[in-house]
This record gives C-alpha cells, sequence and structure tokens, in this order.
C-alpha cells in the first residue's frame, strides 16, 4: 500500500504521511458483525486509573473478527477489504457458500473474489487456515492459536509474520516476529500468509492531535514532574534523575531487567526469549 506525503502548508503536515487505503473496497461495516464498544478510559471497575495516557479518542464500532477460523470444509468468496478502526490490519468480509458472513484478517496479496478455506485439506495458499502439522517447513503464518480450539491470539499485527522452522513430534517450532523461537502443539490452527497494511510502520501523524483522535493521552518526563508524582522528579532546574538507574513511577527498575514472571507454564515451551525477556 502506498504512503501519502505531505507539503508543509502548515506546522502540522511538515512530517505528516497517511495511507491510502488503495487496498481497501468498502467503508461501511456489515451491520450484524458489528457491536457497539464501551470506552474504559484506563479505569477499572471502581474508575480508578489502572492504564495510564488512555481517554478521548474517536467513537468506535467493534467488527467481530473470527480468530478461531472454525468453519472447517467450507468455502467462502472474499466480498469486501475494509478498514477496522481497533485493530491496524485490515479486514476481509467474507461470504462462504452456506450463507454466512464473517470477517477475517486480511492476509497480503488476498483480494476481492479470492476463495479462503479452513480444514486440514485446504491448500497451502494465502488466507487459508490449517493445522501446523499440515504445514510445510518454510511456510509464512499468522493468526496462530496458542491452545488448540481457543482462536488465534498471536501475530495479528499489521505487517507480521512468523515461520514454521521445525516440526517434531506433536511440537513445532516456530520463529515469531520477535525472533523468539517457540514450541506449539501441531494440532493449533494457523492462517497462510503475512498480515496486511505493511506500511503502517511508515506512517507520520505529524500532530499530537492525531495521537488523541485514537484515544492517546500525553505522556509526561518523570524529570519534569514533582517528587510526589515520580521518582525522578524534583531538583532545582535541569538535574539528574539522581538514582543509579532509571525508575518508574512506582519507583520499580525501569530499564534493563527482565520483567516476564518466572513459573509460567509456558516457559518450558520457549526455546530462545526474545531480547530483553
Amino acid at each position: 500500500m502506498a504512503i501519502r506525503l505531505y507539503e508543509a502548508y502548515t506546522p502540522s503536515t511538515r512530517n505528516r504521511a497517511t495511507l491510502r487505503f488503495g487496498e481497501t473496497t468498502k467503508s461501511k461495516p456489515h451491520k450484524r458483525l458489528t457491536c457497539r464498544k464501551i470506552s474504559r478510559n484506563g479505569r477499572n471497575n471502581t474508575g480508578i486509573i489502572t492504564s495510564r495516557h488512555r481517554g478521548g479518542g474517536h467513537k468506535r464500532l467493534y467488527r467481530k473478527i473470527d480468530f478461531q477460523r472454525d468453519k472447517l470444509n467450507i468455502a467462502g468468496r472474499v466480498a469486501s477489504v475494509e478498514y477496522d478502526p481497533n485493530r491496524n490490519a485490515f479486514i476481509c468480509l467474507v461470504n462462504y457458500v452456506d450463507g454466512e458472513r464473517r470477517y477475517v484478517l486480511h492476509a497480503r496479496g488476498l483480494g476481492v473474489g479470492n476463495i479462503v478455506i479452513s480444514g486440514p485439506d485446504a491448500s497451502i495458499s494465502t488466507g487459508n487456515a490449517l493445522p501446523l502439522t499440515k504445514m510445510p517447513l518454510g511456510t509464512t503464518i499468522h493468526n496462530i492459536e496458542l491452545k488448540s480450539g481457543r482462536g488465534g491470539q498471536s501475530v495479528r499485527a499489521a505487517g507480521t509474520m512468523a515461520k514454521v522452522v521445525a516440526k517434531e513430534g506433536r511440537l513445532a517450532t516456530l520463529r515469531l516476529p520477535s525472533n523468539e523461537i517457540r514450541l506449539i502443539s501441531r494440532n493449533c490452527l494457523a492462517s497462510v500468509g503475512r498480515v496486511g497494511n505493511v506500511d503502517i510502520n511508515n506512517e507520520g501523524l505529524g500532530k499530537a492531535g492525531s495521537k488523541r483522535w485514537l484515544g492517546k493521552r500525553p505522556e509526561v518526563r518523570g524529570s519534569a514532574m514533582n517528587p510526589v508524582d515520580h521518582p525522578h522528579g524534583g531538583g532545582e532546574g535541569k538535574t539528574s534523575i539522581g538514582r543509579k538507574k532509571p525508575a518508574t513511577p512506582w519507583g520499580h527498575v525501569a530499564l534493563g531487567k527482565r520483567s516476564r514472571r518466572g513459573g509460567g507454564s509456558s516457559n518450558p515451551l520457549i526455546l530462545r526469549r526474545r531480547k530483553g525477556y
């Protein structure tokens, strides 16, 4: 997908670069596959902020995505490629031969009129979903299940992909986008291909207001705060943080410390961790 660059008509367009949405074919979603989405603004059930820098943004309709791909051995035709405000990847509306319609993640190269199918006997073509046991080595995949039947939970962001490295026994070895090497059951489903909208990383918002439209609130440096608000705060003028290592607002080590919890059930399945974890 192409990127539209702007001339410096205003300060906000000087560094702005937006997607042209050339792959999308429809603007309004299928009404029966949508539901309302309530904005929590980073607050829990008691109204306390548990995730900072969230709030505002444009109102959204949630699109119900078929991550499970459990409609086995029934062919479907891609009717449209649509924008989804809830994720950075595009989605496809699939019309199945039995009359049902579902949304699936858009794979790169998948267009209107293409046929997709899910099942162990499906061909190795873009958009099809198969168990890992049926995938040849080196296959590019996305929307991967971590437990059989739970639905795709990994490799769903725009432009991401994983590869089947090896298969031995009841487990398959995958290389994830973070370069982590991980074992997953061969019975888990995955979709063939790479997630579309690969140019999302080249997008430039251009101004702070564009970030607010996405529901992101400003972040403030800890050194610019008062001591009561952050461990880095306080001091006269521009001073150092006053600590050996940077800290979070709650006093924990911020940089360089591994944050993954020990004793996780999936730890033995990770052959090589991603950097820093």
